[in-house]
């Protein structure tokens, strides 16, 4: 049988500032700009996973199991939170979307069935998004 690959999209409202703790306010507003001061993000997420359609459902996870995820573990996570302030995962280092994605690909990891995760997509806005393909996630990305 093919390996198929579902995805499904949320989106989620955040606000946020890159901003490193490590660095003075001057580095971090020459290296930041305009991002350092705080502003929001309407984010869309794609969660893509993959595998062999259920012989009898005919799925590869059961939708409503997924949205249930999604929403549990990051929808209700991040949504209308500031990202550094109301969350514990940028103390040490700025919410970029690189960071960030990688944040919810170690949530989805251990929320979702093991090895269905295929690619994660997270959108800051229209013309701006990163990839993190589980394919590389052992090479040193996520």
């Amino acid at each position: 049988m093919a390996i198929v690959r579902l995805t499904r999209a949320i989106e989620f409202c955040s606000s946020l500032r890159y901003w490193n703790p490590e660095l003075s306010d001057g580095e971090n507003r020459r290296i930041f700009g305009r991002k350092s001061d705080p502003h929001g993000h309407n984010y869309e997420l794609e969660v893509t996973l993959r595998g062999e359609p259920d012989p009898v459902t005919g799925m590869v996870v059961n939708l409503t199991h997924l949205k249930e995820v999604l929403d549990r573990e990051i929808f209700a996570r991040f949504d209308h939170r500031d990202l550094n302030r109301d969350t514990p995962y940028f103390e040490k280092e700025p919410p970029t979307p690189e960071n960030f994605v990688r944040v919810i690909h170690r949530i989805l990891l251990a929320a979702l069935p093991a090895g269905s995760l295929d690619q994660i997509r997270l959108k800051e806005d229209a013309d701006t998004w990163v990839d993190l393909r589980e394919a590389d996630a052992g090479q040193g990305v996520a």
